[in-house]
């Protein structure tokens, strides 16, 4: 089965949730810059769940091109991760209209961390269909840094009802570390060549 389908989907899926956040973001009525400053938590919850949703997008794509061919298991395992991302602009907007509060950022942390399991799971399910010796299962290793956003997602959804601010400053690092340009599919893929 032809992988281009899903890419192809995935990106309309990906390029809708970014349409559907900014569409969240409205304008206050009063003309002046003091205006904006209530506004400055929407901003920033919907800065951070673009980065997020530009981090799978990239990471989506660098994937697939180190694959061949997808099946079932692949689609079904693609779609889980799309359904935990189209959760992301509901929770951007309940975090940011509330001023970053505890549950909405707790809540935002799990939304996160299923992402990252979901997308855990569908790196699994192509390097079982492609074999242990594949591009995609050397390029990825042991894939320490899925396996550690997700220990840390976990981490923060308790943290969020102890501070905010310190659950935020993790999902912050998370995509600090993932905004690191990661080579290994690239360098992989230029070593087969």
């Amino acid at each position: 089965m032809s992988k281009s389908r899903m890419e192809a989907f995935s990106d309309g899926v990906i390029a809708i949730l970014i349409t559907i956040m900014v569409l969240e973001l409205t304008g206050p009525h009063d003309a002046s810059l003091s205006a904006l400053r209530p506004l400055i938590p929407t901003f920033l919850s919907y800065v951070l769940s673009f980065i997020y949703l530009g981090i799978y997008w990239n990471n989506h794509h660098h994937l697939l091109q180190a694959v061949q061919h997808v099946n079932g298991r692949v689609l079904w395992a693609n779609l889980h991760l799309l359904f935990w991302l189209s959760l992301i602009p509901f929770v951007t907007s309940w975090m940011g209209d509330n001023h970053f509060a505890k549950t909405p950022v707790a809540l935002y942390g799990t939304i996160l961390m299923f992402a990252g399991i979901a997308y855990y799971i569908l790196t699994r399910q192509l390097i079982a269909l492609h074999g242990r010796q594949s591009t995609i299962a050397t390029a990825l290793g042991n894939d320490f840094k899925g396996k550690i956003s997700v220990v840390l997602f976990l981490a923060a959804i308790p943290l969020a009802y102890v501070r905010a601010w310190i659950a935020c400053g993790v999902y912050f690092s998370v995509a600090i570390i993932w905004l690191i340009p990661d080579r290994r599919i690239e360098k992989t893929l230029t070593t087969s060549e």
